[in-house]
Formats: C-alpha cells, structure tokens, sequence
C-alpha cells in the first residue's frame, strides 16, 4: 500500500502544498453522490449547503482542524442544523422535524474542518443488518448492484464505496459498522462503548446500553487520524508483532461460515504468521448464547424509545419492539445478570490475549432481492460477542484484490488507540 493510497493522508498533503483546494475536492464528492442503482445513499442533502461549508473554511485553520476539507458523511440518527433527522423512518422524519442545532457528532465533524456531505441511508431505526428498508428503498453497492451494502449504517458505508465521502460516521450497536465495513470492502472502526458514549447528545439511541459509533473509511492508516478527530483519541505507537498474542475461534465456531470466508481468515493467519505473530486456537462455544442474551435486551431498550410507534414501523421491526415490550421485568433482570457474567468472562478469556481476530459475517455477501430474513441472527452470532463486551473493533478490508469480505479484529475495553495502531501496521499487507 503506497502512501498515496491513504486517501485523508493524500488529500491533506495536497491541500498543503496547494495543489488543490476545498471548493475543488468537494464540488468532485458531490458529483458522485446517490450513484447507487438506488439513488438512495443519502436522505438528506443540500449541495449548495456543503458547498458553502467548504468555502467557509479558513485557509490557516488547516494545521489545526484534522479533518481540514475532508468530505464526510452523517448517518441519519444524527442531528444536523437545518435538515430532518429521519433513523430511517418517514414517520420520524415527519415527527422530528427541521433540527435547530447540530448533534454533538455533527459539531465535532465541524470543529475538526470536516465538511458534511448529508445524512446518510440506514436499516430503519438502525434495528437491522442488511440495509433493506421500507420508506426509503434498499440500499445497494454502487459497484455491483445485486448486492445489499448490509446495515444498519449502509449509506455511510455506500457513501465511501462511491467516493462522495472519504469517510463516514456509522453508529453499531450489534455489528452495523462491522458488517457493512466487511462486504462492502471497507475499512471501520467501531469504538468500544465508552468512548462513543460522550457523543450522543442529538443522537437517537436504538439500545444504549449497547450502542457506540465511529468510521467508515478505505484505507486502515486512516483511522488514528479519525478516531482522533472525532474522539480526542491520541494516537498509540504499534505494538510489536512478535510480542502479540492474537486468539482466533477454534474451527467449530466457524463451521457456518462460507468457504472463503474461512479461506479469507486462514491467509490473514499466515501473513501474520510470517512475523512470529503468535495465534492461539480458543474454545467459542460460550458464544453460541450471547445473541440470546443481546437480542431481548436489545429489543426491550428499543422498545422503550420507540413506546407508542410501533405501527409506524416495517413489521418485522415492529414484530421486534412488541417483543421487546413484552418481556418481564424478571426476566430482564436476569438477563442482567446473564450479560455481567458474559462480560467476566469475556474479561478473563481476554486476560489470555492481547487481541482476537475472526470473521465479521459468515457470509461474503448479501444479494439485493433475495430472502434475508434468516440473515440477522446468522450475521450477529458474530459480532454480539464484542457488543456484549463493549469492546472497540477495528474490520480489516479484503487482504487480496478478488476477496469480498473483512475480518474483525477486536480489542479489550480501552485499547481503542492500540487497536488502531495495530491496524495500521496489518494495512501494511494490504495490496
């Protein structure tokens, strides 16, 4: 991967050298916006708007703001000063209105110089994983449109894929930066829930004791700059290979997963291998209940937000957040507990590693037009894990040119910095 190839990296050093400025780079990204077959990636913008954010920027702002001139999408659970915040639903684009002050998220995209492209697509309610939905169509790949971008942050994820943006802000609460980041040929750092949780002010929540947010981006190098920018995260110098421990799940958690899916994890293990990186083979069967635990705890967060509504929404969210009213206080409680003694357990099988790495998804891919209605529980057996956990994870992008899907690669609560500094050290065998 030449230095080039990071696109923030490129474009501020060319802003610098003054070779190109704001006004030109961004009338460029709005060209290619809504390319999808779909013509859905946002549900709101305004290109004179964005236009005018580029010109407001001041010329000697540039060392100070990180994201001086980036272009960068929102996802549409988030406030932003004159435009409606949808979460993917008519009814709440009606319901909520022209927002009168920015998000705490939106905010900091512009103290950082980062200029908004619009509100991006996402699975209605961000309760979701393909990125199907009702009110606003299914959101497609714009380089192939047979397939889903997957969700729930799919027009973050269909934003960078078509280069309106060079980043993107997702939120995921069960896995939706990581899946869309995995098929769509991404890069994404999901922040441990700690650090996401100070940004939420004009955010709508979908579960929160689960949620977090961060990146959609192209390339892994990209992310100590992001994660800083957006978070106040420092960056962390690389951790030596040859010092790592790195867990993987033994073969029989994966035994769903799709062949080169398998193929696609067993290469990444060799490349790292091949610095003395140390892996060790450890018993996942425990996970096989997080989604048991995640699911209802999920629901019954969601349907306390969304209480009233339900008929507003797609039947099977609907069929979800009537599930989620129902379940008893002792119940609840008890899963309570179920999900502190996950997280010590978490905590000790973490105590063996320094990080873990796996799949993101079984599947490589999800076909637009086809039955995905089995798909959500399959997706988040793996990544309810980290959710429960709330750990930080950072979707390594397809290793060769030909592969489809990403790996997760996952940290303990807090090595957020050293995640993404590892990161950008495993982009080095990116072609």
């Amino acid at each position: 991967m030449t230095l080039s190839s990071a696109p923030l990296h490129d474009l501020r050093q060319r802003y610098v050298r003054g070779e190109t400025e704001p006004a030109t780079e961004i009338g460029l990204s709005l060209a290619k916006a809504n390319s999808n077959a779909s013509h859905n990636v946002y549900l709101a913008r305004d290109a004179a708007w964005t236009r005018a954010q580029a010109d407001a920027l001041r010329t000697e702002a540039m060392e100070t703001q990180p994201l001086w001139g980036v272009p960068v999408s929102l996802k549409d659970c988030f406030d932003l000063n004159g435009f409606p915040t949808s979460c993917g639903s008519k009814f709440y684009r009606e319901k909520n209105g022209v927002a009168t002050q920015d998000s705490a998220v939106a905010a900091r995209l512009r103290a950082s110089g980062a200029v908004i492209t619009g509100k991006t697509h996402l699975h209605q309610l961000a309760y979701g994983i393909t990125g199907e939905n009702r009110d606003f169509g299914d959101c497609l790949q714009p380089r192939d449109a047979s397939l889903l971008t997957g969700g729930s942050s799919s027009g973050a994820a269909a934003s960078v894929q078509e280069g309106s943006a060079l980043a993107a802000i997702g939120t995921d609460t069960g896995g939706s930066i990581r899946l869309p980041a995995a098929i769509c040929g991404l890069a994404g750092f999901r922040a441990s829930i700690a650090t996401g949780a100070r940004l939420w002010r004009g955010g709508a929540h979908l579960a929160p004791s689960f949620d977090t947010l961060g990146w959609l981006y192209r390339d892994l190098r990209d992310g100590p700059l992001l994660a800083q920018a957006l978070f106040d995260l420092p960056p962390a110098a690389s951790p030596a290979f040859a010092t790592l421990r790195i867990g993987v799940p033994h073969e029989s958690f994966l035994h769903d997963c799709e062949p080169d899916v398998v193929a696609t994890l067993a290469l990444w293990l060799e490349r790292l291998q091949q610095e003395r990186t140390s892996f060790v083979r450890f018993d996942a069967s425990s996970w096989d209940g997080a989604f048991d635990i995640f699911a209802p705890l999920q629901a019954s967060e969601a349907a306390m937000i969304h209480r009233g509504y339900f008929a507003n929404f797609e039947p099977s969210i609907a069929e979800r957040l009537a599930w989620g009213a129902s379940i008893s206080t002792g119940e609840l409680a008890g899963l309570r507990l179920q999900l502190d003694t996950f997280r010590r357990e978490m905590s000790r099988k973490l105590g063996d590693f320094d990080f873990l790495l796996m799949p993101c998804t079984p599947v490589s891919a999800l076909t637009a037009g086809t039955d995905q209605s089995q798909a959500r529980a399959r997706i988040l057996r793996y990544t309810t894990p980290v959710s429960l956990a709330g750990m930080p994870a950072v979707t390594l992008p397809p290793l060769l040119p030909g592969q489809t899907v990403g790996m997760q690669l996952c940290g303990p609560v807090g090595s957020d910095a050293a995640l993404l500094a590892l990161s950008v050290a495993i982009g080095s065998y990116l072609t």
